[in-house]
């Protein structure tokens, strides 16, 4: 699960569900608010909340609602506070897990994905402990119809770094600040773009070949990801396409 991950591709399948739809709908609207509120309501100013609009948009998130968040990270209205915590952790294997939250009571967060790791047979860590095997990077997804030498050429003329076939997929990789740049650029040469951020991009990988021990990794990332607080969650796994066809969750 290189990059933005495969495991995330599956995920973002399923999001097509409703109550799924309601809980993304939830988190983006969270990152939109704390955006807002740490680089300003201005998205031409503050790179990381024009960010978060775009994908907030993306996913058919109503504008109003967009609004209103920018306007309770601003203090235009009355809105919880959030703050951004960081846990770093073990999956099955030996798969090093980052999990980004944006919460209102660190206490409950910690406990509560901490319980998650262990009900799933992983385990916290201490802070340093696997961040050294990700870097921060922007990644954007690319419908795989794109060609790739057409693609290529593009990437590379609006300040991409590399180009990867994920097999369903082309990636872009790009520094983070550049993310919504080689979006707009990609998506003005004509390129279909499924997806864009700034993301954890793992240095190196750890091959998870065995369908039950991959099973229990990705039951793991899923139940991470579905609690409330967690925004992202990133793995340096790398699991055979096949097995992430054949897993329902």
């Amino acid at each position: 699960m290189s990059g933005h991950s495969k495991w995330a591709t599956t995920k973002h399948k399923k999001g097509a569900k409703d109550a799924a739809r309601a809980k993304s709908f939830a988190k983006l609207i969270r990152q939109v608010e704390v955006a807002a509120r740490e680089g300003g309501g201005d998205v031409n100013a503050n790179a990381t909340l024009r960010t978060m609009y775009a994908k907030a948009r993306d996913a058919s998130v109503p504008l109003d609602t967009i609004e209103r968040a920018i306007k309770r990270g601003t203090g235009e209205l009355e809105g919880v506070r959030y703050e951004a915590i960081t846990y770093e952790g073990y999956a099955p294997g030996g798969v090093a897990v980052i999990v980004e939250t944006l919460t209102d009571n660190r206490n409950r967060t910690s406990a509560e994905v901490r319980h998650l790791f262990s009900k799933n047979g992983g385990s916290m860590a201490e802070p340093g402990a696997v961040s050294w095997q990700f870097e921060r990077r922007g990644v954007v997804v690319v419908d795989r119809s794109a060609d790739e030498d057409a693609l290529m050429e593009a990437v590379m003329e609006v300040g991409g770094d590399d180009l990867a076939d994920d097999g369903s997929q082309w990636t872009v990789t790009c520094e983070a600040a550049s993310t919504h740049a080689v979006k707009t650029g990609l998506e003005g040469a004509g390129f279909t773009v499924s997806s864009a951020e700034p993301s954890l991009v793992p240095t190196s990988t750890v091959p998870v070949e065995d369908e039950a021990e991959a099973t229990k990794l990705l039951r793991l990332l899923d139940a991470i990801d579905d609690h409330d607080d967690v925004q992202f969650v990133h793995a340096n796994a790398d699991i055979p396409d096949a097995i992430l066809e054949s897993y329902e969750g």
